[in-house]
């Protein structure tokens, strides 16, 4: 009996323990250079909160000249997303339920602004790419990749490269 009575307790705090398992393994979001002073990177955070900043140029400074582009790239950088900033990622890329959008919400006529790219990997290992412009899109998306540019601004960034 007082076996049957431990393993009870045993399962039942095994239940209440939380999954720590994302859908997600890792999340990419690249935005290229437009014809002005357009902050060009590429960030890709994964399942482990660690996070890779490629930063090209207009990264960390407001404005730009035309000197800045004869400039060498910024840099690569290294961070950890908090737990928080983690589970608001997944929440709201969940929320956007991004196997479901269109693959390109590229408006044509719109031809000055930045390409922006969203490369979400899921953990049953397939891929989704989306290509944004200006535009129109959804509201979801639109908040999804504002919170990843958001990420990319409030972090401690250590330069590795």
């Amino acid at each position: 009996m007082k076996y049957l009575f431990s393993l009870m307790v045993f399962l039942g705090l095994m239940s209440c323990a939380t999954s720590q398992t994302s859908n997600y393994s890792k999340i990419e979001y690249e935005v290229g250079p437009c014809f002005g002073f357009c902050p060009t990177y590429k960030i890709t955070i994964d399942s482990n909160r660690n996070a890779i900043l490629e930063a090209e140029r207009f990264n960390f400074s407001e404005g730009g000249s035309k000197d800045d582009f004869s400039k060498p790239r910024e840099g690569t950088f290294q961070a950890v997303i908090s737990k928080e900033d983690y589970q608001k990622l997944v929440l709201l890329a969940d929320e956007a339920n991004v196997k479901t959008l269109k693959d390109s919400y590229i408006d044509k006529q719109i031809m000055d602004a930045s390409k922006v790219y969203l490369r979400v990997f899921f953990a049953d290992g397939t891929k989704k790419e989306i290509k944004l412009s200006a535009g129109e899109h959804p509201k979801k998306l639109q908040t999804l990749y504002s919170y990843i540019d958001e990420l990319k601004k409030n972090q401690k960034w250590e330069k590795v490269k």
